[in-house]
């Protein structure tokens, strides 16, 4: 007789079925993702400014005031975006302050003293700020020092230069009035313009304050350098080992801060016909602050270029909120260095949050 027997089975139970996702793990992971961009905090905080001067100050809710701001922001802003490229490269710039004044100085004297076209000597304010940067970036690869020292020096020399050679041509501190030489009205109208918008006159500078930041956005993110300065940044010996033209890198990131110096410059010469010479100590470290309270660290390989516009625009929201709330201006140090140490806090933390999974 034949015996059959019944298919084995297995004494264990059957695999539990998948988890339903519920959508927690997914927000968390978009929350997580959001967190990681370096511009979403000091959006977020500058929407909190925002907010808190449209309270206390009720000036700052007409439109002049508004625009008012706006032009302080961008004035910071046009200098905080290369500042920003320079330090996502891993490096920073002390002498962007009064390498603006350098820059403005030099068109101003080569246009009034050689009675020459005004655009004369803002090209050559262009090759001088340029060659200033190049030699920061130059100096800076070929010894191998910090670029805190390389800059320190720049920055010395610079004020110490500045104010000796003003003197020394001009008989003063300040360079001559320049508004009815050649060329002043093309120049002013390209640097120090303004137009209507709604009834508001709104300074050409918050223009190319947008258009530099969009610029430098498509270049971190859809381009090759863009790479080159994320790379060079995070890591320049492994940047070096990949491909990386590192010393190339960091010499263009230093004269871009120079554009960016001449530009600056070339507004306030154009909008105020004249320069003091003692100008510009203590902006390097606006510029610096503006981009770190935007995302970006001093250790390098990262960062935006849109940080640093909420950064700036924080910075001149404090500027002249505190003004228009008819408070102390002295105290406006002080709300700088709270925004500065609470930005830099936000950053590390929400960086830890993100990089937990």
């Amino acid at each position: 007789m034949t015996q059959t027997t019944a298919p084995a089975t297995s004494s264990s139970s059957p695999a539990p079925p998948a988890s339903q996702n519920d959508g927690r793990t997914t927000e968390r992971s978009l929350v997580l993702r959001l967190l990681a961009r370096p511009e979403v905090g000091v959006f977020l905080g500058a929407v909190a400014v925002l907010v808190f001067f449209l309270v206390a100050a009720p000036p700052v809710r007409d439109g002049g005031s508004m625009a008012n701001i706006l032009y302080q922001s961008s004035t910071i802003g046009i200098m905080a975006l290369p500042v920003a490229l320079l330090m996502i490269g891993g490096e920073f710039d002390l002498s962007a302050g009064v390498a603006v004044v350098a820059s403005a100085l030099t068109a101003s004297m080569v246009s009034y003293q050689l009675t020459m076209n005004v655009w004369v000597g803002v090209i050559v304010a262009l090759l001088v700020s340029l060659a200033i940067g190049f030699l920061n970036g130059w100096l800076l690869v070929r010894t191998g020092l910090p670029s805190f020292l390389v800059t320190l020096g720049t920055f010395l020399i610079l004020q110490g230069v500045n104010l000796a050679v003003t003197k020394l041509i001009t008989g003063n501190v300040a360079t001559d009035d320049i508004s009815a030489m050649d060329g002043f009205s093309q120049a002013k109208a390209l640097f120090a313009s303004s137009f209507e918008v709604g009834g508001v006159q709104v300074k050409i500078t918050v223009v190319w304050w947008l258009v530099f930041a969009a610029l430098a956005t498509w270049v971190l993110l859809r381009t090759k350098y863009g790479n080159w300065i994320f790379a060079v940044g995070g890591n320049k010996e492994s940047a070096r080992a990949v491909g990386v033209p590192v010393t190339f890198t960091k010499i263009s990131l230093f004269m871009l801060v120079g554009f960016g110096a001449w530009f600056v410059g070339m507004h306030q010469l154009f909008s105020f016909n004249t320069v003091q010479s003692g100008e510009g100590v203590g902006q390097e470290l606006i510029f610096i602050a503006a981009a770190v309270i935007g995302g970006c660290l001093l250790t390098g390989g990262y960062g935006s270029a849109i940080g640093p516009v909420f950064g700036a625009f924080m910075f001149g929201m404090v500027n002249q909120g505190i003004v228009y709330a008819g408070w102390n201006p002295d105290w406006f140090k002080a709300f700088l260095g709270v925004m500065l140490l609470g930005a830099t806090l936000i950053n590390v933390w929400v960086r830890r949050q993100a990089t937990r999974r």
